[in-house]
């Protein structure tokens, strides 16, 4: 572990419950590299057509009635052959 790295550490480990929550808000702002891509991407102007909306509230619909659960991904790859 690098000095600074530890001497993070140490700091944390001084650091008042009540300031480690502020800390934990501050750092979950650090830039990362998929944020940055999705902070990049142009903005999504296309419409929401019905088709959608029916899509949407057919999904909602299917979680309702499942307990509000999707798929395991294991189940879903062993359904398409995957695994």
């Amino acid at each position: 572990m690098s000095d600074l790295r530890a001497e993070l550490h140490e700091e944390i480990d001084r650091m008042a419950k009540a300031d480690l929550a502020g800390l934990k808000e501050f750092l979950s702002t650090y830039p990362d590299e998929l944020g940055a891509v999705v902070r990049r991407a142009p903005y999504d102007d296309e419409p929401v057509t019905e088709e959608d909306i029916a899509a949407m509230d057919e999904a909602l619909e299917w979680l309702e009635q499942n307990g509000g659960r999707g798929i395991p991904h294991d189940e879903v790859m062993r359904e398409h052959g995957l695994k």
